[in-house]
């Protein structure tokens, strides 16, 4: 019987190692990739958060704006200051918020507005058609999304814009006024937060923008006591915020999804 030895020399050959093939990251590091969202994205934390972790593991340069207490009303005027701050500078965007949109009882609203146009059909056939434009009503999370996502993909267009959806939401006390129930309340308007998730959902949708499903696939759930190992803040009244172990389970996630994307700058 004869034993056949296939042999790849790379110095002649030209073969890449196996880590050469498989370190996806190598075209993350050193990008310029910004953040921009609410409290679980903001620096102002006493543990580390999922962007540090991301800083790390796949060596980008993160560039953060995020304040907490932020809605989507406040992302357009951020994403100017990133504007301002950084320019035409930016490789990737990432856009984590939402929960307060829901906290706060802000009205989902409409994507589209809708007015009777003349369109061509066939050649010389004309008919009068239904045609929709975007809806920027700024009352509406709906609204505020389509404000945000055309002032991001008209300065950004080569950037890699990615959505993430808000997490679950569970019991927080963080002063006598301010108490937030958990998901199993609807908010004011009587909407669940699944409703708001949704909107996310297809806000990725109509934006061709890729989506990081947080409220879906990052596992964590602080309506269930076991998880509070991720959570706890403020003596134990704050299930609302990962701590670092919450953040570290949210970056491996962030961290796998965003190897599976190009980047085209």
């Amino acid at each position: 019987m004869k034993t056949i030895l296939f042999v790849c020399l790379a110095a002649v050959t030209g073969c890449a190692t196996v880590s050469e093939k498989t370190d996806a990251s190598a075209s993350w590091r050193g990008r310029k990739v910004a953040f921009l969202g609410d409290s679980i994205t903001d620096p102002n934390q006493k543990n580390a958060i999922y962007w540090q972790f991301l800083e790390k593991s796949m060596g980008i340069d993160a560039r953060v704006y995020a304040v907490s207490g932020y809605r989507w009303r406040d992302m357009p005027a951020m994403a100017e200051k990133m504007k301002a701050t950084d320019g035409d500078a930016i490789d990737a965007i990432l856009i984590f918020t939402g929960t307060n949109d829901y906290n706060g009882g802000v009205p989902i609203g409409e994507w589209w507005s809708v007015t009777n146009e003349t369109a061509t059909y066939s050649g010389p056939v004309t008919l009068t058609m239904p045609r929709r434009y975007p809806n920027f009503d700024p009352d509406t999370m709906k609204g505020r999304i389509n404000a945000t996502m055309r002032y991001l993909k008209t300065n950004w267009p080569d950037a890699q814009i990615v959505l993430m959806t808000p997490i679950h939401r569970a019991y927080a006390k963080f002063g006598e006024k301010n108490v937030q129930p958990p998901e199993s309340f609807p908010n004011r308007n009587g909407v669940y937060l699944e409703d708001y998730i949704r909107v996310i959902r297809e806000a990725a949708d109509i934006w061709s923008v890729p989506l990081i499903d947080l409220y879906r696939e990052s596992g964590l759930l602080p309506t269930e006591e076991v998880y509070a190992k991720c959570f706890r803040h403020h003596g134990g009244t704050d299930m609302l915020h990962p701590n670092t172990e919450g953040h570290r389970r949210l970056a491996e996630l962030i961290r796998l999804k965003l190897l599976s994307l190009p980047l085209y700058r």
